[in-house]
């Protein structure tokens, strides 16, 4: 049984079964995957190249090295120093979303969202309240912010490769201010969005008379030796695709023998291993197959073509069409076959139009694509992530949780930005 229309149906259902039933997501995820294999859908010699090893070796990798972080008693004490700066929860859940972005400018947002989080937790440990609208405000705001520089997402360098474009050239392009710029709009109207959101979150913040003391600093050097092996790891050209898992993991090796020969005991090992959350890397390995296996059927390539058509000869039309169906594809399904589909099709479409500089149609097309995983709970590997998280600390992430907080942040960060961009590079 091949084709699109089946590929298209059991996509379809197994969407519906994981957003309904979202206990079982990593199961229904796996099992949707399975029967696109024995369909024939996914061809067998395809399965590996569908797996997006980079992404899975990072998350087991920070995990670990996060359960070290946790241990040290540090996300104690950033706890404790960011409630001694904010003065209501309001304030606190912000920050920690801005947070969250900066360092997510620079740093795959799964790995962003492995290291706030703990934070997050132990702030609402401290008040008291539910971690749940903190972890999600930290995992939007860190994708919002992947499209802002050349390192912050795959999406980022899949595009700055397809146009050539160097780390500045996201800052000031063709004598321009830049994809950054139109990022930072967005960024400031969605906290505004933010501050909104959690209006009704005013209670102060008690003042701590003490400090949570850090019983070992060498986790938090390890973490901090992350960010910048990744930031530094991104200017290395034709580096292997895992490059960055492989540093997330050898870092956490290092973290595991150095706490090994701290304690003497083997459960210095075994205790942060336990820590990785397998269920939610069974979710993406589950989603990437299945998105492999409707690439592999013509569904992204036919959904491509039809943008394409529905633009006719109006690049305003066209650039419209590319950002809001960007947005509400990508809310669905990865971001990265989509945009590696389309980048070759708007090469070909500018010519066609007349359009002599297609970088409008570009920089819609990633702005749409990286904030449409803000969408659904399922829609972005950092949501997935920050969901794992709540989940193994007992919480459960219900969608109207996640929407009330994705969409109206979705919209006001890709308002501002689709209007800038027109200004700058369409008109």
């Amino acid at each position: 049984m091949t084709g699109m229309l089946p590929a298209i149906i059991l996509f379809a259902i197994t969407y519906v079964l994981m957003l309904t039933f979202s206990k079982y997501r990593p199961y229904i995820a796996l099992s949707g995957a399975v029967i696109f294999i024995l369909t024939g859908m996914l061809p067998l010699g395809k399965i590996f190249g569908a797996i997006d090893f980079n992404v899975l070796l990072m998350i087991a990798g920070t995990m670990g090295l996060v359960a070290l972080f946790i241990e040290s008693k540090m996300p104690e004490l950033l706890a404790d120093l960011i409630m001694e700066k904010v003065p209501n929860v309001k304030w606190a859940a912000v920050s920690l979303a801005l947070f969250a972005g900066v360092i997510s400018a620079f740093v795959d947002n799964v790995a962003t969202v492995l290291m706030i989080a703990p934070v997050a937790l132990e702030i609402s440990k401290k008040l008291k309240t539910n971690p749940v609208p903190f972890i999600i405000a930290i995992a939007v705001s860190s994708n919002l912010q992947g499209a802002a520089t050349l390192v912050g997402d795959t999406t980022a360098i899949m595009l700055g490769s397809a146009l050539d474009m160097s780390f500045l050239d996201f800052f000031w392009y063709q004598g321009k201010p830049g994809m950054f710029f139109a990022v930072e709009l967005g960024a400031v109207l969605s906290a505004l969005i933010l501050l909104f959101l959690f209006r009704k979150e005013k209670a102060p913040i008690p003042k701590a008379t003490t400090r949570t003391k850090v019983t070992d600093y060498v986790p938090t050097v390890l973490l901090v030796g992350t960010i910048v092996l990744l930031i530094c790891a991104s200017f290395i050209p034709n580096k292997p695709a895992e490059t960055n898992g492989y540093i997330c993991c050898a870092l956490m090796v290092i973290g595991l023998i150095y706490n090994f020969f701290r304690k003497k005991t083997f459960s210095a090992i075994i205790s942060p291993l336990k820590e990785i959350d397998f269920e939610t890397i069974g979710l993406l390995l589950g989603l990437f197959l299945m998105i492999a296996a409707i690439d592999e059927q013509g569904v992204i390539k036919s959904l491509a073509n039809l943008l394409a058509a529905a633009g006719g000869d109006s690049p305003f039309l066209m650039y419209t069409i590319i950002v809001w169906a960007s947005v509400v594809i990508s809310a669905f399904i990865d971001n990265i076959p989509y945009v590696a589909t389309m980048i070759p099709v708007i090469a070909a479409l500018a010519p066609a139009m007349g359009m002599d500089d297609p970088t409008v149609l570009y920089f819609g097309l990633l702005s749409g694509a990286t904030l449409g995983g803000n969408c659904t709970p399922i829609g972005a590997s950092a949501n997935i992530t920050g969901i794992g998280i709540l989940r193994r600390e007992g919480y459960t992430v219900k969608n109207g949780d996640f929407f009330k907080i994705g969409i109206p942040f979705t919209l006001a960060a890709i308002v501002p930005a689709y209007i800038y961009l027109w200004l700058f590079y369409g008109m």
